[in-house]
């Protein structure tokens, strides 16, 4: 830097100095030197840069590191002085500072460092301690604690200090590893260490006065586990899977197998070696394959690989540490299984050299013969499925070979019919061959290809008509019994001797005839281009020809006759009916010709009123407006509302025209202003068709029947109500029924029971009694009524039972009282009533002496009473 004072001023207000460690360290050739050298860059970094004064023995990095640029040899009566310098690439500034380096000798003396300018002298700025690293083997069997080093602070001259460390392995988990004598500052381990779970401990050690003060900053004590060959090899995996193709060349990789050692790979302890201990089986030789020692890639060293030999190999592999020293190294062992693959060394083979087989003529999709070969190839592999193909004898393409994917045989199938006629055998060449294809050391041998003899077998075809369909041209109106044509058909066996017959299959209209022995057809009925059966101007008819073999064949043939049209049809009016206005105006009909034939015999019409009645030419005038169209308007004034009938004479164009008269139905009426129609009634009234009234007079009949079918369902309904009121079952009927009731209580004493009206029936309130001529129809018929004992108005409890022996009496003497009256059973109520027990209560007649068959007369409701009265004793 320059010394002017301006640049002077410049540093200085930027702050541009170096700030530093006092760095130590021992010289030997296994450790660097760790130190950084501080720089305050002031955010200059990017453009500062730094050197040492010996770059030879020392580098430092951009980050301020200090390395020993190669190993050194450290001397216990000398230091080292390392002058560092920074210059800004832009500015031209420069800076330096000093490092001094001593010897283990002198590691407890005082370093001083302290930055300088080029014209000032050294001077000491302030005052630290270090330590160096320090190494420490696994394992150690001790004794402990084990002394490590020794800390010393120079101020400990002038005063006492206490020394501590703190870090994992002193103050933090894992503690108690580490421990430091707080006096004589001696650190110390106080287990064995292990490499491969902490590799190295970082410390930070303190010195402080007696009142706990800091005299020194405190320092960094990296402590490295040297490691020991204390891990055996492990294999990721205790048995390997791989594969080689068969008949692979020396040098092909199988696979690679890893093994690890947690032990420090750097050195010789990590470091492996690989090697095969057994192949099995030793064939064809006992070193089929060989490994990297250092990669662990099994690869071949001889040729012979063949799977149907040998499938399989078995290696057992040996890793081995201190690069692999059978004497001091640790070992481990794996297994490797190469599977050889197959690959298309065996060609298929034929197991005969011809085959045979028969297919009757004019089949499909039929096997003729299954082609077998063998292949020693792994089966289902694409170096042992068959593939075969037909290379002769089939120059049509009538034949496939696709092969049966279970049985890997070749299926010789008809693709396409064969004609007995035409060919009675096929010799076919195949050959066979793999999905993969042959190695290239392979050729295919005769064996794969073999001779196929197909025998056509003959049978009966069908007869077959030429050509089908068959087509002829004939005019409509060719009169019965005309001879059409000949419709013969050919029977393809040529080599059997067979008659054919003939017979029609379809003939819509019956208009044809065919003669059974020689096909030909003639007509029996006039042929009509018009009938609904000839579409487009076509008529088709279907004819059927059988042979004499066994079984019997047939086939059919089409006749289409083309029928070109004559004038044999009369043009008429459309449309047959209109409507026009009492007034000539405002309206008129718009009329034209229908015609069933076609041109020429049709339009253009010819049309004309015809000439009776004769006041039809008085009313009515007919215009031509076209050659097919004419129009029909009133010719007078007016015309009274009705419907007229008007004669029209069309004529149509044929080469013999052809006439006709057809009558237009015209509906005159009253039009508003519109030319709309307004005189309804008399139009509709008038022109109301026979079909519209036998509809409507329909439609009134089935209203009809619909209301007396409902007036007697009604009236049936009333009487099956009525019956089923008559028809009641006595057990259903409320006046008979037995009453029960689920609560039973003590007696009348213990109830609240209004008695009266057992006292006295016949104080029942006037309005209840029905009037004269208001009876039920199951009631009972009108006698005079028998005369039942009336009790008085507060008779004593003890009463009831001689008033019901009473009213039984009297029962029992009235005809008319069954089943109106009878017995009735009460539920006995408890004890403790002053009445006694209904159930002890017996008619005083036994009614031997009445004749009760006559209520079996009566109906179903009767008939118990009659058992329970009339019947035997049993």
């Amino acid at each position: 830097a320059s010394s002017a004072p301006r640049r002077s001023r410049y540093i200085h207000a930027a702050s541009a100095h170096f700030r530093h460690l006092p760095t130590q360290s021992m010289f030997n050739p296994f450790f660097l030197f760790s130190r950084s050298v501080k720089f305050v860059d002031c955010g200059r970094r990017d453009h500062v840069r730094l050197r040492s004064s010996d770059p030879e023995d020392f580098r430092i990095e951009g980050d301020g590191l200090l390395y020993a640029a190669r190993s050194l040899r450290a001397s216990s009566a000398r230091r080292t002085t390392v002058v560092i310098h920074a210059q800004d690439v832009e500015t031209r500034e420069r800076w330096h500072t000093q490092v001094q380096l001593t010897s283990p000798a002198q590691l407890r003396q005082q370093v001083s460092f302290g930055p300088f300018d080029f014209d000032r002298s050294l001077k000491r700025r302030r005052r630290d301690w270090v330590i160096p690293s320090i190494n420490v083997p696994e394992n150690s069997r001790g004794p402990f604690p084990s002394e490590l080093v020794r800390i010393r602070s120079d101020h400990d001259k002038t005063r006492s200090l206490r020394y501590s460390v703190t870090g994992p392995g002193a103050d933090q988990a894992p503690t108690g590893i580490f421990v430091i004598n707080a006096i004589s500052g001696e650190l110390s381990v106080m287990k064995p260490l292990d490499r491969e779970q902490i590799p190295s401990f970082h410390l930070r050690a303190h010195a402080v006065d007696l009142n706990g003060n800091q005299v020194e900053n405190p320092i960094d004590i990296s402590i490295n586990v040297i490691d020991m060959n204390d891990n055996r090899p492990e294999f990721v995996h205790q048995i390997w899977n791989g594969t080689v193709p068969e008949g692979s060349k020396p040098g092909t990789l199988v696979m690679t197998v890893t093994a690890i050692d947690r032990d420090d790979p750097r050195t010789a302890n990590g470091m492996l070696r690989y090697k095969i201990l057994a192949q099995t089986p030793e064939s064809p030789t006992s070193n089929m394959f060989t490994i990297n020692n250092q990669t662990g890639g099994i690869i071949t060293v001889a040729a012979g690989l063949d799977r149907e030999k040998v499938p399989q190999y078995t290696l057992i592999i040996q890793a081995t540490d201190m690069e692999g020293n059978a004497m001091y190294g640790l070992s481990n062992t794996a297994t490797a299984i190469i599977r050889v693959t197959d690959v298309n060394d065996n060609p298929p083979e034929f197991t005969t050299d011809t085959f045979y087989g028969e297919v009757p003529e004019n089949r499909v999709s039929i096997i003729v013969a299954n082609l077998s070969v063998t292949d020693k190839d792994q089966p289902n592999t694409p170096a042992w499925n068959a593939v075969y193909k037909i290379i002769g004898g089939d120059p049509t393409g009538r034949f496939a070979v696709p092969t049966d994917p279970a049985s890997n045989k070749g299926l010789v199938t008809v693709i396409k019919p064969i004609d007995y006629e035409i060919s009675r055998s096929y010799v076919l060449t195949v050959v066979a061959e793999n999905d993969a294809p042959l190695a290239t050391t392979m050729h295919l041998p005769r064996q794969s290809t073999a001779t196929v003899s197909i025998k056509v077998i003959d049978v009966n075809e069908s007869p077959y008509f030429e050509p089908n369909p068959k087509l002829m041209r004939l005019e409509e109106g060719m009169p019965a019994e005309s001879m059409l044509t000949v419709f013969t058909a050919q029977d393809p066996d040529r080599f059997m001797q067979q008659t054919i017959r003939y017979s029609k299959l379809s003939d819509p209209a019956g208009w044809l005839r065919v003669d059974p022995a020689n096909g030909q057809i003639s007509t029996i009925a006039m042929l009509d281009r018009e009938s609904p059966y000839v579409q487009n101007n076509l008529y088709n008819a279907t004819f059927l020809a059988s042979d004499s073999g066994i079984p019997p064949a047939s086939g059919t043939g089409t006749l289409q006759i083309l029928l070109m049209d004559i004038n044999d049809n009369a043009p008429h009016v459309f449309p047959h009916e209109a409507e026009v206005c009492e007034r000539p105006e405002p309206n008129a009909i718009n009329i034209t010709a229908v015609d069933r034939d076609i041109h020429p015999n049709a339009g253009p019409f010819a049309f004309e009123l015809g000439s009776r009645p004769l006041d039809v030419r008085r009313n009515w005038t007919l215009t031509r407006l076209t050659g097919e169209y004419a129009q029909l308007s009133l010719k007078i004034g007016y015309l009274e509302s009705g419907i007229y009938e008007v004669p029209i004479i069309i004529t149509d164009s044929g080469n013999l025209p052809m006439s006709n008269t057809s009558y237009l139905r015209v509906k005159v009426c009253q039009c508003d202003h519109n030319g709309d129609c307004v005189d309804m009634e008399r139009i509709v009234a008038a022109g109301l068709g026979t079909g519209a009234i036998i509809a409507i007079l329909l439609c009134i009949i089935i209203l009809l029947i619909l209301v007396l079918l409902f007036v007697v369902w009604m009236k049936r309904r009333d009487k099956e109500r009525q019956a089923k009121q008559l028809l009641i079952d006595p057990e259903d009927d409320v006046r008979d029924n037995i009453l029960k009731y689920d609560e039973e209580g003590g007696g009348e004493e213990d109830q609240d029971y209004d008695l009266s009206q057992l006292q006295q029936p016949d104080t029942v309130e006037p309005d209840t009694i029905k009037p004269v001529g208001i009876r039920r129809l199951d009631e009972r018929p009108i006698h005079p009524e028998p005369q039942y004992p009336v009790r008085s108005v507060a008779p004593h409890p003890g009463d009831i039972g001689d008033f019901i022996n009473e009213g039984l009496k009297a029962a029992d003497n009235d005809p008319t009282a069954p089943p109106y009256d009878s017995l009735l059973v009460f539920d006995y109520e408890g004890s403790g009533s002053t009445a006694g027990s209904l159930s002890s209560l017996n008619s005083s007649s036994s009614g031997g002496d009445q004749d009760y068959d006559y209520l079996n007369e009566w109906g179903p409701r009767f008939r118990k009473l009659a058992d329970m009265y009339g019947g035997s004793d049993d």
